[in-house]
């Protein structure tokens, strides 16, 4: 088994790199697609903008790769947040493999924006021995109904974990959540 780790010139490719490796996954970090069609599975790491990571996906032409391919697809954060529609984040279109938009937290006096640190996740049913606290950084969120397999709250309720097919999406950062981020990877790639 091999994973790609999709470079969309973001950050934390590295983190996401060793945490592989600590479950025993071999993995390459690339943006080039010859790269990517030798591996399993593709992981679109978080840290950065959705605008950012977008123009990086299409100066490397890998916007369509990316929408039609059959492997197993982990968005992380903003990685998650490209699968939808559009993000309010720079007004920006993203990749539209599932319906819903990108939103900015509203700061309240007690949470400030970006949410940073430790929070639960509640999963559905057939994923709750998952259920434990993940580490989450970011400013916006995704609330489907249509995809949601895991949710949290901060400020408001969100989908902090959604599935569809080969797709799957976690707003937390599993390569920055210890174990509970391990188990997780692990059984995205089935281990």
């Amino acid at each position: 088994m091999k994973v790609g780790i999709v470079n969309c010139g973001g950050a934390n490719l590295n983190s996401i790199y060793y945490s592989l490796s600590r479950i025993g996954v071999k993995s390459i970090i690339s943006a080039s697609q010859k790269d990517l069609d030798a591996t399993d599975y593709l992981i679109l790491p978080g840290v950065g903008s959705a605008t950012v990571v977008m123009e990086h996906l299409r100066d490397n032409n890998l916007i369509n790769y990316i929408k039609y391919t059959t492997k197993p697809i982990l968005g992380i954060c903003v990685g998650m947040q490209i699968l939808f529609e559009h993000s309010e984040e720079g007004d920006t279109d993203c990749l539209g493999l599932l319906d819903g938009m990108v939103k900015k937290f509203t700061p309240i006096m007690d949470e400030p924006v970006p949410q940073m640190g430790w929070n639960s996740v509640k999963w559905v049913s057939n994923y709750s021995h998952l259920d434990d606290y993940f580490y989450f950084a970011n400013s916006y969120y995704v609330k489907t109904d249509d995809y949601e397999v895991g949710n949290s709250a901060y400020i408001t309720d969100f989908s902090s974990v959604i599935k569809k097919n080969n797709i799957t999406g976690c707003q937390f950062h599993p390569e920055k959540s210890s174990s509970a981020g391990e188990k997780f990877l692990k059984e995205f790639l089935k281990l």
